[in-house]
């Protein structure tokens, strides 16, 4: 019962939320001069930076380790599982539509930002106050953005490892609160010490992922190109272009948002911590982290599951992680088993990291005087709150987590087309 009614809160918020974010794309696509397509100035965003100050590559690789997390593994395995193969094509083109969103999002961030501790802190909360003059539209903002990270993606990416380890017999407390010590040993250094952290361990991670994914590409080259065909044909389901079709849509563009977060405000949050002051190649800088979660990433997954028998395989209470872990295996054994564990650990602990600092980030902002005592306090309920998604239900967590996703999503698109006139 409770499903069901997430299911229609789901369908109604996401519909508001899709015409906003492929509206708000398609009006900075023109007022930009299509600036998604610019790949000359993607690279000029990364400034040199001194050794104490956040550099554009860092902020990048922190945006990347809350846009990346299990999205890109277990949210486009359940977009598949749901919606058909079709999914995927509708990724694509919502990323090429919404990605100016994540561009316009970051520039404001930067605009708007303050520096707090020797570090800058920003984001939609920010720019809603100081440019669009709505203190309490951006309270709205930051409240559900401290819910949506601290109790959505926290345990979701909590959930997502818990999944991903039941099958070797480890127990979901156990597994839960071992997840909460290991987040405990880095959130209590503080915001630098995320960031740092998140940047060492994004790029080598993603570099390992794509490597495993084009070695399962070569060794199935020979059907790359039914795939390809199977999932365009998938995106328009001609037999049934009705609700078929819609719902293909739906779930590909949602998912996606959900992967790469552009439109939803919360890759502001992280770009408006770096040192540079220049907006503009920030932008550029988050355009290139959406591209590289959707394009790359995300279509990986899909392609390796895919090329799997994925279908013939039945799942109870699917968080998605299941189908892709099972993909991993079907194409390297038990080696692709635990390629994947080690990759969603850290890909979901990243994802922790920043969901957590997200959270802290907005609690500053609905209260600007809080004490540190106050935040070490947020700190142990942030780890409490891993312990419990690690053992609560998976499709209570993914329609809880999509409400909120949707409704920061038409506060932010709603707010950035109103400060049009500050965006270049």
């Amino acid at each position: 019962m409770v499903i069901i009614i997430l299911n229609n809160i789901n369908k109604l918020l996401w519909g508001i939320a899709t015409i906003m974010l492929l509206g708000s794309g398609l009006y900075y696509s023109k007022k930009l001069k299509f600036i998604q397509f610019n790949i000359k100035e993607l690279f000029k965003g990364f400034t040199k930076n001194k050794k104490d100050e956040i550099s554009p590559f860092k902020t990048l690789m922190f945006t990347l380790a809350g846009r990346i997390g299990v999205g890109c593994l277990a949210g486009i395995a359940l977009a598949i599982y749901v919606g058909g193969p079709g999914t995927i094509f509708w990724l694509w083109i919502s990323t090429f539509i919404v990605v100016p969103n994540a561009y316009v999002e970051s520039f404001l961030g930067v605009l708007f930002h303050k520096k707090k501790d020797n570090i800058n802190e920003g984001g939609p909360s920010y720019y809603i106050k100081k440019g669009l003059k709505a203190p309490r539209l951006a309270k709205i903002y930051a409240l559900l953005v401290l819910i949506t990270y601290l109790f959505g993606f926290l345990t979701i990416q909590a959930n997502t490892i818990t999944k991903s380890l039941i099958k070797f017999n480890f127990p979901e407390l156990f597994i839960g609160i071992l997840i909460a010590i290991i987040t405990g040993l880095i959130i209590f250094k503080g915001t630098k010490g995320i960031i740092d952290i998140s940047s060492k361990m994004m790029p080598i991670i993603g570099i390992i992922y794509i490597l495993i994914s084009f070695y399962i590409i070569i060794m199935n080259i020979n059907n790359i190109g039914n795939v390809f065909l199977t999932i365009i044909k998938d995106a328009f389901k001609l037999k049934a272009i009705g609700t078929s079709f819609l719902t293909t849509f739906v779930i590909g563009f949602q998912r996606g948002i959900f992967s790469n977060e552009a439109g939803i405000g919360s890759g502001a949050i992280a770009s408006s911590t770096a040192s540079s002051e220049d907006a503009k190649g920030q932008g550029m800088v988050q355009i290139m982290g959406v591209y590289f979660t959707s394009l790359i990433l995300c279509t990986l997954t899909a392609i390796i599951i895919l090329l799997s028998n994925y279908q013939s395989v039945i799942f109870n209470n699917v968080n998605g992680i299941e189908l892709t872990q099972y993909a991993f295996t079907y194409h390297l054994g038990y080696l692709g088993e635990i390629i994947l564990l080690i990759t969603i650990f850290i890909f979901a602990f990243s994802t922790i990291l920043t969901g957590y600092y997200y959270g802290e980030n907005s609690l500053k902002f609905l209260f600007p005087n809080i004490s540190k005592k106050a935040i070490i306090l947020l700190k142990i309920i942030s780890l409490f709150i891993l312990i419990l998604g690690s053992v609560t239900n998976s499709l209570i967590l993914w329609g809880l987590v999509d409400i909120f996703i949707a409704l920061m999503g038409i506060i932010n698109v709603y707010s950035i087309v109103k400060l049009k006139d500050y965006v270049l």
